[in-house]
């Protein structure tokens, strides 16, 4: 059985229009395009460009915010120490990990949760979806603090409810070891953002034709067949949107460790070194620098992405 999708539109147009030439209404539209999106343009490029290119500035000095006459130009010495730090490398580690996990199991929960939704009768519909989304409209940091009293030894309740599993009693230290400290910091992030990516899902279901389906079941395809040559192929954008935000999400994780670990027992993550040399510490140029890093990390994972799906947002909505 092969992968099933509807094929493109044909785009038709009278005989008599010239081939590539613009008409003067194309023109004057996209003029008032540009003049419509330019000023919200030019700000999203003012509040993001200016603190990146003073962040790559202030990482080509040994800069300490306590000692700011004494600034002096180094060049690239402050990437070469913190390539060379194990802590960095134990940060990213831990960074890929929490990433890894989460975004994998939010992937599959997600999709359970989008086909519920879709399934769903009529009539309970919009409660399921309210329901559902609740825990993606609860601050990060409240969020946090919620797994982290469910886990503590002296306020939480899992090792009471959970006790009797192996490994776990009632003088369990979750927050004590690095393992289980990243376990419950996963477990609150897949709790936190799994609504995002089921609703991301649920609206590349919808788009789903639900002629095609049909066909496959005239044809004898199982629910397995449907869902791997049907379902998903035409759900590949929404699938690349949902993978790709949620990436990126997980890989600046910083309010759950923050607040559960503060980033003991090695624990954590690239964002939280980068918080912790340049506000705890006030070495600006070596916090600079991380973060000149992170903001590398965080493009080449999004241009992997968008080279890997092969996905054409502008062509699936019709247009080009």
């Amino acid at each position: 059985m092969t992968t099933t999708t509807l094929p493109p539109s044909e785009k038709t147009q009278p005989v008599s229009a010239p081939g590539h030439t613009t008409s003067d209404r194309a023109r004057s539209e996209r003029k008032l395009g540009w003049l419509l999106a330019g000023p919200a343009l030019a700000v999203m490029l003012l509040v993001t460009a200016y603190p990146i290119l003073q962040a790559v500035y202030d990482s080509l000095f040994d800069y300490r915010l306590t000692d700011p006459d004494n600034r002096s130009f180094t060049g690239l010495s402050n990437y070469l120490v913190i390539l060379s730090d194990s802590t960095w490398w134990i940060s990213m580690g831990v960074t890929v990990l929490i990433t890894l996990v989460t975004v994998a199991v939010e992937l599959v929960l997600g999709f359970a949760l989008a086909f519920v939704m879709a399934k769903a009768l009529k009539a309970i519909r919009p409660v399921l979806r309210a329901a559902i989304l609740i825990p993606y409209a609860v601050i990060t940091v409240v969020s946090a603090f919620a797994w982290r009293f469910a886990f503590a030894i002296d306020t939480g309740f899992v090792n009471t409810w959970f006790g009797w599993l192996p490994g776990i009693g009632a003088d369990t230290d979750w927050f004590g070891g690095q393992w289980s400290a990243l376990f419950v910091v996963c477990i609150a992030e897949i709790w936190k953002t799994t609504p995002f990516i089921s609703l991301l899902l649920l609206a590349g279901l919808a788009q789903v034709p639900e002629v095609l389906q049909e066909a496959a079941k005239v044809d004898g395809a199982t629910w397995w067949q449907r869902l791997r040559k049907v379902t998903l192929p035409n759900m590949k954008a929404a699938i690349m949107v949902a993978l790709l935000f949620r990436t990126l999400d997980a890989f600046r994780v910083f309010d759950s460790i923050f607040v559960m670990t503060a980033g003991a027992n090695n624990t954590e993550s690239v964002s939280f070194l980068a918080y912790r040399q340049t506000i705890s510490r006030l070495e600006i140029g070596l916090g600079s620098a991380v973060s000149v890093l992170l903001f590398l990390v965080v493009v080449g994972i999004a241009a992997l992405f968008i080279k890997g799906f092969k996905v054409d947002l502008a062509s699936a909505r019709g247009e080009g």
